[in-house]
Formats: structure tokens, C-alpha cells, sequence
């Protein structure tokens, strides 16, 4: 009986394959992804990770090859490595962005590189099917740069990718393992393609839902990057004067007064924002002041204090107002007054401790701005 059944289980597993159950990869690799958005832009790696295993000192130049090599197997008869394990490492896009300075459009890549101690080759491949690099065909390539690999003192047990040194615009793409970084550099267009989304979201949903709001975003993006600036005028009007979604209120009026400002409007943008702060509610008005105030504008800064206090007299938010506004133009003593006004009407701990830290502040001569 015991005889049968070994021979049972041996044929069963000398049969063919057509199916294979889902387990972890060979080799106790394991498979990872790990993405980042820079600006707008989606970029995706998709990689298995394989472990030192004890072969320290033995990674890079001897599990990883120098250069390109003849695996004695596949096609290929110069192949670079594949940047992890297993299948194609692929890097996906969702925009053009540039590489080490280099265009490279937006879709998804296999990631190669050509190590080599002084100057690494990143390769970008159109084919991100293959397995591994063993069918590496250079005339796939789709760019190919060189970086300079770095030296590290932490171990990386098992090769990880992570985005660092992230901007607004850019971010590095790291490859750590054992003790060496590789470090890609990617850099997108963001204010163009942001432009870009807007001026195609605004001809969609987005042009009547949320409304104004979304007409007042685009021209605040603009405001505070100080591009487009008449495109952005017309958006901010669509905002406040379109039809079925245009609605006036502090928040484009104020982005409609400082584009005008930016367009040397003055006197335009004096009436706008004046109509602005009739429709403030106390924190607007407040926050517009402080504004003011890091533009180093404090004269103007305290006007529009005082307008709030004399809206709204005597509340938490006017009495710091004056507070800010007095020791903005000299005048600690008067500031010293309403912040003793405001320490009563502190809503929490910290900000009655915040408005102790002024008031010992203005005691010692010091503006609080």
C-alpha cells in the first residue's frame, strides 16, 4: 500500500504544469512597489527584492556584474543588470519627465542598469515584459543615463527603491543595497502640466461643480507661482461673475486683488480688495492683515486690523488683530492693551500661552511680528 502511494505522488509530480498557485517568489525574494507624486505626476516602481545573504563584499561586481554581460541565457549577449530580481524591474510615468536632465515620455519602462564602481548606466527600456535582462535588446532603449553610485556605511539587507530629496517639481529615484545607493534624478514640468490639467478641467465637471471654487483655485495657483497671470485674471472673473456658478465673496476677490497687483493694477486692485473686506468674515480679514504684515507692508497691515476690530469689537481674533497692528507700527503700549484683552478670551491653553509669550515680548521692547 505504502509502495502505491509513493508511486502515486511521484507521477503526480513528473506531470506537466499548466497552472501554478500563487506563493512568494523563488529564492525567498520578495516582490515590492513603491510610488511617489511629484507635482502631478505619478511615478511607479515595481521591483522584486533580493537579499545579501551573507554575500557581503560580494553584490556589487560579483552577484551585480560589471557592465554588460553574456548571462548564457536569452538572447542577449550583453546584457546589463536588471536592478532587482526575478522578472523586469519597471518604472512607470504617468507624464514626461525628465531623467538626469534627459526627456523621457510618459508610459512604463524596464529598468536596467550597467553597473560599473565610478559611473553607473540607467537604461529605460520599451520592452517591460521580459524576465530579467536575458532578453535585453538595446534597440528597445528608450534613454540610457549615467550616475555616480554612492559609497554608504548602513547595510541594506534586502534592495529596497525609496524617492528622496523631494521638491515641488522633482524627486530621486534610490536604488540601496548592501551598502551602495544609486541615486536617478527625475525632474517634471510641473506649472505646465498643472496649467495644463486646469485648462482641460475647467471645460469638464469641474467647471460647475465645486463652481467658483475651482475657478478661484486655478488663478490662486498662478497668484502664488506668478505665472499666467492673465489667464488667471479671467479665471478669478469666471469665479466671481460666470454664469450659475459665479459667486463674490473674500476668497476671489482678495486672488482677483493681488493678480491685479502683480499686474501693476494698483488703483483696480485697491477697489477690488476693499469690496473683498466687506465680505470677510473675522479669521479673512485677520489673516489677510498678517499677510500684509510679512509683506512688510504694516501701516496697511494695521488699517485693515483696525477695520476688523471696528466690525467686530472686542473678540479673540480683533484684539490679537490690534495687538499685531500697534506693535506693527511702534506702539507697544497700545498693543500691550489688547493683547491683555485678548488673554481672557483665549479658546484653548495654547493659545492663552501664545498670547502670554507676547505680551512678555512687548514688555521687553520687542515687536511681536
Amino acid at each position: 500500500m505504502r509502495r502505491s502511494i509513493l508511486a502515486a505522488a511521484a507521477l503526480l509530480l513528473a506531470l506537466p504544469s499548466f497552472s501554478q498557485l500563487n506563493t512568494p517568489p523563488d529564492g525567498g525574494n520578495k516582490k515590492a512597489l513603491v510610488g511617489e507624486r511629484i507635482g502631478i505626476t505619478d511615478v511607479t516602481v515595481h521591483y522584486d527584492r533580493p537579499a545579501v545573504k551573507g554575500r557581503d563584499g560580494q553584490v556589487w561586481g560579483g552577484l551585480v556584474h560589471k557592465g554588460f554581460a553574456d548571462l548564457g541565457f536569452g538572447t542577449s549577449k550583453s546584457a546589463p543588470w536588471r536592478a532587482g530580481a526575478n522578472e523586469n524591474t519597471t518604472v512607470e510615468f504617468s507624464t514626461d519627465v525628465k531623467v538626469e536632465g534627459k526627456d523621457l515620455p510618459a508610459g512604463k519602462y524596464g529598468l536596467f542598469i550597467a553597473y560599473d564602481p565610478a559611473e553607473c548606466t540607467v537604461i529605460f527600456s520599451k520592452n517591460s515584459t521580459s524576465w530579467g535582462s536575458f532578453f535585453y535588446d538595446p534597440k528597445e532603449d528608450a534613454l540610457r543615463v549615467t550616475v555616480k553610485p554612492v559609497a554608504s556605511d548602513k547595510k541594506v539587507e534586502f534592495l529596497q527603491y525609496q524617492f528622496t530629496n523631494q521638491t515641488e517639481t522633482g524627486a530621486t529615484l534610490e536604488l540601496d543595497w548592501e551598502k551602495l545607493t544609486i541615486p536617478i534624478r527625475i525632474e517634471t514640468d510641473f506649472v505646465n502640466l498643472q496649467l495644463a490639467s486646469f485648462r482641460k478641467e475647467l471645460r469638464g465637471e469641474r467647471s460647475f461643480n465645486p463652481g467658483w471654487q475651482s475657478f478661484n483655485q486655478a488663478a490662486t495657483f498662478c497668484l502664488m507661482h506668478d505665472v499666467n497671470l492673465e489667464e488667471a485674471l479671467g479665471w478669478v472673473d469666471h469665479s466671481i461673475n460666470g454664469a450659475f456658478i459665479g459667486e463674490k465673496n473674500f476668497r476671489n476677490l482678495s486672488t482677483k486683488a493681488l493678480i491685479l497687483t502683480k499686474l501693476n493694477r494698483a488703483d483696480e486692485a485697491k477697489a477690488i480688495m476693499k469690496d473683498a473686506l466687506a465680505l470677510g468674515s473675522p479669521v479673512e480679514v485677520h489673516n489677510y492683515a498678517r499677510q500684509l504684515l510679512a509683506q512688510k507692508k504694516n501701516q496697511e497691515a494695521f488699517d485693515v486690523f483696525k477695520f476688523n476690530y471696528d466690525k467686530h469689537p472686542n473678540t479673540y481674533t480683533t484684539n490679537m488683530g490690534l495687538t499685531r497692528g500697534y506693535s506693527a507700527i511702534g506702539n507697544y503700549r497700545k498693543a500691550m492693551e489688547f493683547a491683555n484683552k485678548a488673554l481672557p478670551q483665549a479658546p484653548d491653553n495654547a493659545n492663552k500661552m501664545n498670547v502670554e509669550r507676547l505680551i512678555k515680548m512687548l514688555g521687553e521692547g520687542k515687536d511681536v511680528n
